[in-house]
């Protein structure tokens, strides 16, 4: 199945899996992201790379490694901050809505091939590789979170939030100043208008504003709610959030549809949400807002709880995620050995927690060295053909043609030659 047909058929199984409740702008504006470069359709593509990852000519040989509780969807932009319930400060994977019990080496080979998409200059892909890998094993050898507040400096100074970052939080999420930019917006003409973010909110199933209002701090608190616009694989399910003032100032709080895992949908099979029970693991250090009511996720948003994303390098796309996140930095604070090595750490933790008879740290030490290479050089190469098919499709008519990355451009001048998880 090509990607175009592999999208209609996504998307027609999420609306149903939604019971109608999705936002078509949305997806609009998910389709415009996928074909921007590989490295966002990567990010927005999940349910395609569980599709094809173990098809014979990409990697089928990773089916054959033990299974554990999984990310899934797992890429570079896919870490982030919280406190934890000490109020410490912590650093790590910050998305489980596609989490589920599959072999273990899809995370590590998704995780690489991401960050050789970002196409960061004076970083190789056997760099990339060694780091992640070096840090896996460190993972397995001691799984622990990454708690920010005396160590990893480097970490902290791309973790640690600027008085810009904080002031740009509260303009995208106080509701007088939500007020303001939408009558600035109004009065402009229409052809100028921008589609908002941020909107009021019309009409809202029961089930989001019951988990909205259980996650209060405190009952009294009257919430104004809102539907926002956010992230890249999710695009299309409703998220909103209710804030409003406790004790003098502003709490928020945001609920996001929650479907099954893209990896069971891919495989017809049936599987839990196992968001939460991924996200508070045995060797987490827990976001303690973060929680599942029924087919909601629910988590606190605040200027210390945010996902780290990298800045495009397109001006206009940098502009409209700025509209979206409160926390970009460039690419090559995030691709970098350290915070290579911290990633492939953090994955090693999680995969731990659900590791209870030692399968993945006996099968670790049997792959060749050059093993990930190898798979990230083949799930590149498929990645990359469905994007160019997709930008094709989506741009049909269009004069312009994609741009490769470095990396490709390079490679065309060579000559031809809620359960136990793991009984899910």
């Amino acid at each position: 199945m090509d990607i175009v047909k592999s999208v209609v058929r996504y998307e027609n199984w999420l609306e149903k899996a939604l019971q109608g409740d999705v936002n078509r702008d949305d997806i609009g504006e998910k389709h415009k992201k996928m074909a921007a470069g590989s490295f966002q359709f990567l990010r927005g593509t999940y349910w395609r790379w569980a599709e094809t990852i173990n098809e014979p000519k990409v990697c089928p040989e990773l089916g054959r490694a033990p299974q554990v509780l999984c990310v899934g969807d797992i890429h570079v932009e896919n870490f982030g901050t919280w406190r934890d319930a000490d109020g410490r400060l912590i650093w790590g994977v910050n998305d489980f809505d596609e989490a589920a019990v599959m072999p273990y080496l899809h995370d590590i080979v998704r995780l690489a091939t991401s960050a050789v998409l970002a196409d960061v200059p004076g970083i190789t892909m056997q760099t990339i590789c060694k780091r992640i890998l070096e840090g896996y094993q460190a993972g397995i050898a001691r799984p622990i979170p990454y708690i920010l507040d005396r160590r990893h400096k480097k970490l902290r100074q791309v973790a640690i939030v600027s008085e810009s970052d904080r002031r740009d939080f509260w303009t995208k999420f106080d509701p007088e100043l939500i007020r303001l930019e939408m009558e600035k917006e109004e009065a402009k003409a229409p052809e100028k208008r921008k589609r908002s973010k941020v909107r009021p909110v019309t009409s809202m199933l029961p089930q989001f504003r019951k988990a909205l209002d259980a996650a209060k701090p405190n009952a009294s608190i009257k919430f104004e709610y809102y539907e926002r616009t956010a992230g890249t694989g999710s695009l299309g399910r409703r998220r909103y959030f209710g804030v409003g003032e406790w004790l003098g100032d502003l709490v928020i709080r945001e609920a996001k549809a929650i479907v099954p895992s893209g990896w069971h949908y891919a495989r017809n099979t049936k599987g839990t949400l196992s968001c939460e029970l991924i996200a508070t693991g045995k060797f987490r250090a827990p976001d303690p807002f973060y929680r599942l009511e029924g087919d909601v996720l629910l988590r606190r948003l605040s200027p210390n709880d945010f996902k780290i994303e990298t800045e495009p390098r397109d001006k206009k796309a940098k502009a409209d995620k700025e509209r979206e996140s409160h926390r970009l930095v460039k690419r090559s604070a995030v691709i970098n050995d350290e915070a290579l090595h911290a990633m492939g750490r953090d994955i090693a933790a999680i995969h731990r927690a659900t590791d209870t008879k030692n399968r993945i740290v006996d099968d670790f030490p049997t792959h060749k060295t050059t093993w990930l290479l190898d798979a990230v050089r083949r799930a590149q190469a498929k990645v990359e053909g469905d994007w160019r098919k997709w930008y094709e499709h989506f741009h049909a008519g269009a004069s312009a043609e994609p741009k490769k990355t470095r990396r490709s451009a390079k490679a065309k001048k060579k000559p031809a030659k809620k359960a136990d998880p793991t009984d899910q």
